[in-house]
């Protein structure tokens, strides 16, 4: 059987990169069982860096997901909803998923400017699989304008007309759920858990993880997941990439 998920979110939002763990743990524990969709919601035709800036610190306390707020006091994006159209853009390949993180990774932890076509390119080349010409064409495409216009109205329909409260997930065409309660509901919804990797086998599944994601991933305290990190790093096992909030790993 196959769980779908509906992730209702957007590039930009602090509090989807701060639920990134949970899903990542979706993803490990129930693999080919639950399938994502990714609905972009459009947070922001203009962003207000000064109230982004607050939710990222908050997102990022609350979560211990790594970051460089910095983002936000100099060169913030402007907008959302080009970085949304891109998304949509790489789903014609079946890779707004992968390409979704790896805008994240590049806003919230390298400072990189995801508003223009430029960073969508840059960033497109860093996902295996992903065609950049092809989505370099499709991003032009009014035809991705018509999709992002559809996951919002999907997003409305889903939420009582109301833009939802990001990040916000509906499982089988459900109710919609926060986080705290994906999980439960695809477990509701049939999937069957299966058993939690190694560090190392998490590390080698992904390009990149946060602490808290491994531990999440791996079922692991928070400590214990960062002590984890640091011996497979002086082991030339594993390797952070440092921010001014946490790190990102990767197989050495």
């Amino acid at each position: 059987m196959v769980v779908h998920v509906a992730y209702f979110t957007d590039p930009l939002c602090p509090w989807s990169w701060a639920a990134e763990p949970r899903v990542r743990r979706i993803q490990v524990e129930f693999t080919d069982q639950v399938q994502f969709t990714y609905p972009m919601v459009g947070m922001a035709r203009e962003v207000d860096a000064a109230h982004m800036l607050t939710q990222t610190l908050e997102a990022v306390a609350e979560s211990a997901m790594p970051a460089d707020p910095r983002v936000w006091l100099a060169g913030a994006p402007r907008t959302s909803h080009t970085a949304c159209l891109a998304v949509k853009a790489a789903a014609e390949q079946g890779m707004d998923g992968p390409y979704l993180r790896r805008l994240r990774e590049g806003l919230f932890c390298r400072r990189e400017r995801i508003d223009h076509p430029d960073a969508f390119l840059a960033a497109a080349r860093d996902v295996a699989g992903l065609d950049v010409a092809r989505l370099d064409v499709d991003m032009r495409s009014n035809a991705m304008v018509e999709l992002f216009g559809a996951d919002r109205d999907m997003a409305a329909a889903a939420c009582g007309d109301h833009r939802p409260q990001l990040p916000a997930f509906s499982v089988d065409g459900g109710e919609v759920v926060g986080p705290g309660q994906l999980r439960d509901a695809v477990l509701a919804a049939g999937a069957t858990a299966a058993p939690l990797p190694s560090v190392e086998e998490a590390l080698a599944r992904f390009p990149f993880l946060g602490a808290a994601e491994v531990a999440e991933v791996c079922g692991l305290p928070g400590p214990r997941a960062s002590m984890e990190l640091w011996r497979l790093a002086g082991e030339f096992r594993a390797r952070p990439e440092q921010f001014v909030c946490g790190e990102l790993w990767s197989s050495a």
